[in-house]
């Protein structure tokens, strides 16, 4: 019995890890991590893109917001894992080309002004990506109701839904 006790504690201790192979922004990537690790902490300490934000790092703030295949995710509640062969598309990821330019959201919130202390701006950013992609941007409630989820204590809100209607005409 004491031989099944000792097989028990050391597997406790030892943290199981896995490999996963995903494509960020385009490029792919290969890692061997811990099965508990988010895809917030892979995307900003494996791969060193610190434009998704970690706020609360409980899925109440929104800071965090990625896209994957499309949809908008909470990468601090996302186990990276279970995203084996995902597209992810972070912040870093949006422009289109080349040098300056941004994408049209990005533009928008430029132009709105819709972001002060700009913490919470790439996860409200991808957020409204995915919030126009959905088609949920046909109304500034509309717009408010989908993108709840993301905080800005800075309180930009009627700024940064002028800028997702911006863009939605814009798309």
């Amino acid at each position: 019995m004491e031989t099944a006790g000792a097989e028990a504690a050391g597997a406790a201790e030892a943290p199981l890890s896995g490999r996963v192979s995903l494509t960020v922004n385009g490029e792919r990537h290969a890692a061997v991590i811990d099965n508990r690790t988010s895809l917030l902490d892979l995307l900003r300490e494996r791969f060193g893109l610190t434009g998704t934000k970690k706020g609360c790092d409980a899925g109440a703030c929104g800071a965090c917001t990625v896209l994957v295949g499309g949809r908008r995710v909470n990468a601090c509640l996302t186990l990276a894992v279970r995203l084996e062969g995902a597209e992810v598309t972070t912040i870093e990821g949006l422009a289109p080309g080349e040098g300056d330019e941004l994408h049209p959201l990005q533009e928008a919130f430029v132009e709105q002004d819709a972001f002060q202390c700009g913490y919470c701006t790439p996860g409200q950013i991808m957020s409204g990506i995915g919030c126009i992609r959905e088609g949920h941007a046909g109304s500034p409630e509309e717009i408010r109701e989908w993108m709840s989820g993301n905080i800005c204590r800075c309180g930009c809100y009627v700024k940064i839904v002028r800028a997702v209607e911006q863009a939605a005409r814009r798309t």
